[in-house]
């Protein structure tokens, strides 16, 4: 996309603001993105990051002058905006089977099979599900997440099957990320543990953050953590083989969380071999990653507000694991 100029006057109405969130199309400091009104420039709907490395990069000017982001604007300013949209992608399309649950001009919905990649990176240049939502959608995809994660909202580990919302256009993408920021994006998963639950449901609140000693790996009770909260209900326990079948829901999104909070209680995801799975039992399942899908997302359309709500059963792996551990409780009463 060749490079754009906008010129935006500043009203009373925005007098006071900060550069950034104006840029943004923000009315407030609380606000990732709102409408700025007679102005073209809403049209790319930019994120405050986005917005932020735009005024870093010397692509915003006040009056002809550049100035920092937390800059305070006048009544009367001319702010300019230098914008380049999103390069080319240079991730190629590829016939991969994908499951589409629902699709429509903004989003589509679609089962992550396991072990595949949710985008492009090192060691995964290709057959991950951006290569495969770049033919199954042919390319209509946000721009947001740049040339590696179109349309990328939220994320699945490899080993995690389950249900992931794809933004098509950029405003469906701010829409879906404010919703999983505010809490209000609903996340349900299944999961298999190790050992039986002491309670039949409970919350966990554990912020988490990197390991500092493994890289590789999240971890609770570290240095630097962000506020982390999983609630979970046991629908069935193993106690022959230690094991326990689980609900649980997100009410934050941190990397790993799942896996790293039952982890922190001793009951770590089955298959889990980062985070420390029971290998004995799981390979006696057949399970080669860890035992958890994402079986329900709700979440408010980006275009008209309605309340969607979907669900995926569970997969063969699953369901063949969960048989394996009922017959054995089966046969030893």
């Amino acid at each position: 996309m060749s490079e754009e100029l906008f010129e935006l006057a500043v009203c009373a109405e925005h007098a006071g603001m900060r550069l950034d969130v104006f840029v943004s199309g923000g009315y407030g400091e609380k606000s990732d993105v709102a409408l700025i009104p007679n102005s073209s420039f809403l049209i790319h709907n930019l994120t405050r990051t986005h917005a932020q490395k735009l005024i870093g990069q010397g692509g915003v000017t006040v009056n002809g002058l550049a100035r920092s982001k937390n800059y305070l604007l006048r009544e009367g300013d001319a702010v300019a905006v230098r914008y380049r949209g999103p390069e080319p992608l240079a991730v190629q399309p590829q016939a991969l089977e994908l499951q589409i649950v629902y699709e429509d001009d903004a989003l589509a919905v679609v089962c992550k099979p396991r072990g595949m990649v949710v985008h492009p990176a090192a060691g995964n240049a290709d057959g991950t599900m951006v290569n495969a939502l770049l033919y199954h959608l042919n390319g209509r995809l946000s721009g947001i997440g740049g040339v590696i994660r179109p349309g990328i909202v939220h994320r699945l580990d490899k080993d995690t099957s389950g249900l992931l919302i794809v933004a098509k256009t950029d405003r469906a993408h701010v829409s879906l990320a404010a919703q999983i920021k505010a809490h209000s994006f609903r996340r349900k998963y299944r999961a298999l543990v190790c050992g039986v639950m002491k309670d039949a449901e409970g919350r966990i609140d554990r912020p988490i953050g990197r390991d500092e000693r493994n890289r590789k790996r999240m971890a609770v009770g570290v240095r630097i953590a962000r506020p982390a909260q999983t609630l979970y209900t046991v629908l069935q326990t193993f106690p022959a083989s230690g094991a326990s079948y689980l609900e649980l829901e997100l009410l934050t999104g941190r990397t790993h969380q799942i896996r790293v909070h039952m982890a922190s209680l001793g009951r770590p995801v089955l298959g889990d071999a980062l985070y420390g799975g029971e290998r004995e039992l799981s390979k006696r399942l057949g399970l080669a990653g860890q035992c958890l899908h994402a079986e329900y997302i709700a979440f408010r359309h980006p275009d008209d507000g309605r309340w969607m709500e979907f669900d995926s059963p569970l997969p063969d792996y699953f369901v063949n694991a969960l048989n394996a551990l009922e017959k054995r409780e089966r046969s030893t009463v």
